[in-house]
């Protein structure tokens, strides 16, 4: 029998126990960004094997988030057809409002909002719906919710069959919209959620070798992926992802006609943020440097509109000033 002193020590005791090492990287992990908010939504069914697929990618997907790219849990919220514990939410049309919502009561300039849609979707030649626990939300009215976020960036990411009709409803200026199919047509169930979720923890993705997983590079990296897989099963595909990120309402499957430029710079790790907080110059720079970048690929796009001395012009000034800013950012580093 342990005596009253005994039980006193013994959480000391479980303390010291925990290698050196180990209590060293748990105090070293970084604190959540509270500017990063996600809502993962996984819709009906259908069946079974369909109901074990969706849980497992938004579990996967949850995951990533939270442990990987330091998400607080808090600021991530999941609807489901079954869900578990007791702050999961049921997959209505009533608390996907309720949840936006209350983003819109949380969210501010400075803020960047993932939506992830994991499921089926429809489309009846008029209207393309993602389905839900009940009655559906419609692209339009999806597009209310997030008219009303006061964020700095918002990203979409419809991964279910019929996506391809929610680009043009959801697209606008500071916003970032992916879907698993290019139109309403193509409305066999997806396998592009599979290689996005891989995407974000395989070093393949990080296409430019920085570290960070942009956007851009995970929609590239599933993308690839799930084309490769249609081929060495020796089947037509019946998915063709698009990105749309100019605002024009157009996706496209690769960065071009303009899109792919924010997607670039918009990193679901917080590794700027953190920067930011311990040096707030180094932040404005780094922020700088994603604008610079930004700017050089909307040139690039609008190239073939421009006099070449104009564009040649431009495209040096622009390089002239990036390379200022690296400079700048190396120098703070040392």
């Amino acid at each position: 029998m342990f005596g009253v002193k005994q039980f006193q020590i013994l959480p000391l005791l479980l303390i010291l126990s925990i290698p050196a090492n180990s209590r060293a990287q748990e105090k070293a992990r970084p604190a959540a960004d509270p500017n990063k908010f996600a809502v993962i939504l996984s819709g009906a069914s259908g069946d079974e094997g369909f109901a074990k697929r969706f849980k497992g990618w938004t579990e996967e997907l949850r995951r990533a988030l939270v442990e990987r790219f330091e998400f607080d849990e808090a600021r991530v919220t999941v609807l489901s057809e079954s869900p578990e514990g007791g702050r999961a939410l049921k997959a209505t049309a009533e608390e996907v409002r309720r949840t936006f919502q209350t983003l819109r009561a949380s969210v501010g300039p400075e803020s960047t909002v993932f939506v992830f849609l994991i499921g089926h979707g429809t489309f009846d030649g008029r209207q393309a719906k993602f389905s839900l626990v009940g009655p559906d939300l419609t692209a339009d009215e999806y597009a209310e919710l997030l008219g009303g976020l006061n964020a700095r960036r918002v990203v979409v990411f419809n991964m279910a069959s019929a996506s391809g009709e929610f680009i043009k409803p959801l697209s606008g200026r500071g916003r970032v919209v992916v879907t698993a199919t290019r139109s309403g047509q193509e409305q066999n169930a997806t396998r592009f959620p599979e290689h996005f979720i891989a995407a974000l923890t395989s070093r393949d993705a990080d296409a430019d070798q920085n570290g960070r997983v942009s956007v851009l590079e995970a929609f590239d990296y599933a993308s690839r992926l799930t084309a490769e897989q249609y081929k060495s099963a020796g089947r037509l595909a019946t998915e063709h992802a698009l990105l749309d990120d100019s605002g024009d309402g157009v996706g496209h499957a690769t960065a071009e006609g303009g899109d792919g430029a924010l997607a670039r710079n918009v990193y679901l790790d917080s590794l700027s943020t953190e920067q930011a907080a311990a040096n707030a110059e180094t932040g404005r720079l780094l922020r700088e440097r994603e604008r610079l970048e930004g700017e050089v690929e909307q040139l690039k796009a609008r190239k073939g509109n421009m006099p070449e001395a104009d564009y040649e012009a431009e495209l040096e000034r622009v390089f002239v000033s990036l390379a200022k800013v690296n400079r700048s950012i190396k120098r703070g580093a040392q």
